[in-house]
């Protein structure tokens, strides 16, 4: 018989602890002749990324050996850390960020010599020659001197030196990034994404190809040329199909559709088509924040599978040799990601409702319909489906006559109920990005608040990827405005259809999300409550000191800087800490270079200032993010204490002692 306890109080087994041993979080994956590799990020060993790999016959087995791990700080967020050729590894190394190469059965071997300050040369995206001769990949190079912004290049390394690592050769610069290097099936050809300041890759991208040669020993590119993209257009995961066509994403129709160059128009000196080559009312690309993101391939029957986006659900679908209609695959994954051919297949990750991410074996066989064989498998929780609170897209009315988005779940817990009439507490939660968006899949952190009574409101506003470039780019100038509307909006919603207390609610973000938050607090009286993870407090400090990527973003998002400097102070929440009464809990990593801790520890000594209630975490070692698993614990923990505190109920787990100061 289920318990009677008000909502916030209830029991659960998804502890901290649980959340954290389950948090392995799983990223790319790729594909040698008959195995399946894939990145594994384990917050047990500080977050160290191991590579697994997935033998014929089903052992699977670590591949780095300790001290090394495949990670890259190219644009600070990395991705595209490792990839394979034949039966050897090429990895960025994360202590020295150097470019690595490991053969079977031997050590780690150092391709790029020690940079003049250390990890300076970063390296990511990478591809092997046709020869294997070269492993051509983007160099990020940070230089002594503190205003001098970091040089993005494509470099080719020899990638079997017999004296010792060299200096990479440059094949490619001028432009601000760099991103996708990939060679043709024949060899001859290279192409690339590339982009400029103010845009991001988001905004405006081009698609060049070049031919490649060698001269004097050195690899080198003739004949680049544009053949795709513009500030006007995102391209996103070029690529080469076997029969030498070029793919690539883009989103000149609103939705990041499919495209193809055949090898022939290339090589008579044709440029991008205008009409899609797999067509779909959903966003096949995404936001580009780390490298090596992969949404589509080509099967080895010529067919093309492809992942989309729609109304915050991902879905599988598959068009023909000749191109068209993409046309639904039903499958059970509603996060799709490192989608690669295999075999007669392909493999991926995928997320369900009620499941953690897997690597899983793809085949479409007819009508069509899926076949999957899970490579590696979901650790098994111990819980029964009937404690997964499911993620519910829906849609809502906001400012100006708009339209935006979030995914619901209710509160969860098949052994207790609430008191009659009560309504529960709810947790408005803001991804960041902000050019990003609230997928669809098992997360445990989520139902660590749903199975303890709270509802959650994941809000896709308008900014958020996956609902088309017209929405994405709705945010453009708005960013501390339109947000904040839609998440204000997406709470009173539920509020008046009466499944959530008006009187608890919170709003909880990370980075640009934290950012959102306090914004948000200090628009009004709708939240209660708020909790800011490494968020942004300070749009001019942000604008003046962040790392090179999104150094310009703001551009877009608010104005360009100094010119529209009021605009920044006035959205800056630093500077209207007077209309900050709701209680916030703060956490920072001391170690973060994208929002420095100074902007936390300046809003926590204004709240201080004023008395307002207030708790702050700072946690050494952690940068952008955290990941050690003692860190989380503790975020997670004292979260929840906080809410007890501020919403009057007294959880039933046993957490650690949290000060809030200045609560009555």
């Amino acid at each position: 018989m289920s318990q009677v306890r008000p909502y916030g109080s209830w029991p659960s087994p998804i502890t901290a602890e649980r959340v954290v041993a389950a948090s392995v979080s799983l990223g790319e994956v790729h594909v040698g002749d008959d195995d399946v590799w894939w990145a594994e990020g384990r917050p047990e060993e500080g977050g160290r990324v191991q590579l697994v790999r997935h033998r014929p016959g089903g052992a699977v087995v670590d591949v780095l050996p300790e001290g090394f791990a495949a990670r890259t700080r190219v644009h600070e967020y990395g991705g595209g850390a490792w990839w394979l050729h034949d039966a050897s590894l090429f990895f960025v190394n994360w202590a020295d960020q150097r470019l690595w190469r490991l053969q079977p059965g031997g050590r780690p071997v150092p391709l790029t010599p020690e940079p003049a300050i250390p990890a300076g040369d970063r390296f990511a995206d990478g591809v092997l020659s046709a020869d294997a001769r070269w492993v051509i990949c983007v160099r990020e190079r940070h230089h002594p001197e503190p205003d001098h912004e970091p040089t993005n290049e494509l470099v080719a390394v020899p990638a079997h030196p017999d004296d010792g690592p060299t200096g990479p050769v440059v094949v490619a610069s001028g432009a601000d990034f760099y991103s996708c290097p990939r060679v043709s099936p024949d060899g001859r050809y290279l192409c690339w994404t590339q982009w400029n300041h103010p845009a991001m890759p988001w905004d405006g991208t081009e698609l060049w190809v070049g031919r490649l040669a060698e001269r004097d020993g050195d690899l080198s590119l003739t004949g680049a040329r544009r053949v795709a993209g513009g500030p006007d257009e995102s391209v996103f995961q070029p690529g080469w199909a076997p029969d030498g066509s070029l793919r690539y994403v883009s989103d000149r129709t609103d939705w990041w559709n499919l495209y193809r160059i055949p090898a022939a128009d290339l090589e008579a000196g044709g440029s991008a088509p205008e009409t899609p080559f797999a067509t779909v009312a959903g966003d096949i690309g995404q936001a580009q924040w780390v490298f090596g993101q992969s949404r589509w391939c080509v099967l080895a029957d010529g067919r093309t599978l492809v992942a989309y986006a729609r109304d915050g659900v991902d879905h599988l679908g598959i068009v023909g040799s000749e191109g068209g209609p993409v046309v639904a695959v039903p499958g059970p994954f509603t996060e799709l990601s490192s989608l690669r051919a295999f075999g007669r297949g392909a493999v991926c990750v995928g997320g369900t409702p009620t499941a953690e991410p897997v690597v899983a074996l793809l085949e479409v066989t007819g009508e069509p319909s899926l076949e999957v064989a899970v490579l590696r498998p979901a650790r098994d929780l111990g819980l029964d489906a009937s404690w997964w609170s499911r993620p519910e897209p829906f849609a809502f009315p906001t400012s100006g006559g708009a339209t935006a988005h979030a995914l619901w779940y209710r509160p969860t817990n098949p052994e207790v109920t609430a008191p009659m009439g009560e309504r529960p507490p709810a947790i408005v939660v803001i991804h960041g990005g902000p050019t990003a968006a609230a997928r669809a899949r098992l997360e445990l952190g989520t139902q660590f608040w749903t199975s303890r009574g709270f509802a959650v409101i994941d809000v896709n506003y308008r900014g958020s990827t996956g609902y088309g470039r017209a929405y994405r780019r709705a945010l453009d100038g708005e960013w501390g405005v339109a947000d904040v509307e839609d998440c204000v909006a997406a709470a009173r919603h539920l509020a008046g259809l009466g499944v959530v207390d008006p009187d608890r609610l919170a709003i909880r973000g990370g980075s640009a999300g934290g950012f959102t938050v306090l914004r948000a607090l200090a628009a009004g009286d709708t939240f209660r409550a708020g909790a800011s993870l490494y968020g942004v407090t300070d749009l001019e400090a942000l604008a003046r000191d962040t790392h090179k990527f999104e150094s310009r973003y703001l551009d877009t998002l608010v104005g360009p800087y100094p010119d529209a400097r009021d605009r920044y102070v006035e959205r800056s929440p630093i500077h209207h800490t007077g209309d900050l009464r709701a209680p916030l809990i703060v956490f920072q990593g001391l170690e973060d270079p994208v929002v420095p801790p100074s902007q936390a520890e300046a809003l926590v000594a204004a709240l201080a200032a004023r008395g307002v209630p207030h708790a702050y975490l700072a946690f050494e070692g952690e940068q952008h993010g955290f990941r050690v698993a003692a860190n989380i614990r503790r975020v997670l923990e004292a979260e929840l204490a906080f809410y007890g505190k501020v919403f009057g109920f007294e959880p039933a787990d046993e957490l650690p002692p949290l000060v809030v100061e200045h609560l009555p």
